[in-house]
């Protein structure tokens, strides 16, 4: 995984889901989808406690999101990723993006084997943000 599938991925994607997020502002999940908004994404929250988060309506899974995602962003453990990536593959994702500290090389296996692009322990904000975004 390199900057250039990041260059890629920041440049053609339209849709966010964010496996994950938060309600509290202080939570990186939060802080994160709401700079991923601001820098013009369509973000669906996904947290199956919440109804609404960042003025987006708050969708219990992948499943459950009406219509194709481009991006799926997780804010989970490491150890729970495997089951959203099954998840990402059904619903079409083009890419999958494990956020700072999250890691399964399983989940990236199975992804890439699929043509999924995968980021893996790197910051979307922090990714935008050093591109000027």
């Amino acid at each position: 995984m390199g900057d250039n599938l990041i260059d890629t991925i920041l440049d053609s994607v339209k849709t966010v889901a964010v496996v994950g997020i938060s309600n509290r502002p202080e939570r990186p999940s939060n802080h994160v989808a709401a700079y991923v908004k601001k820098a013009g994404y369509t973000i669906f929250p996904v947290n199956p406690v919440l109804t609404e988060v960042l003025g987006e309506r708050c969708y219990p899974s992948l499943e459950s999101i009406p219509g194709p995602v481009d991006l799926v962003d997780v804010f989970r453990r490491s150890e729970d990723v495997l089951p959203l990536a099954e998840d990402a593959l059904k619903k079409g994702a083009r890419y999958f993006w494990m956020q700072e500290g999250v890691v399964n090389e399983a989940a990236k296996k199975l992804l890439e084997d699929a043509g999924v692009g995968v980021v893996m322990d790197r910051c979307m904000l922090k990714e935008l943000a050093a591109r000027g975004r």
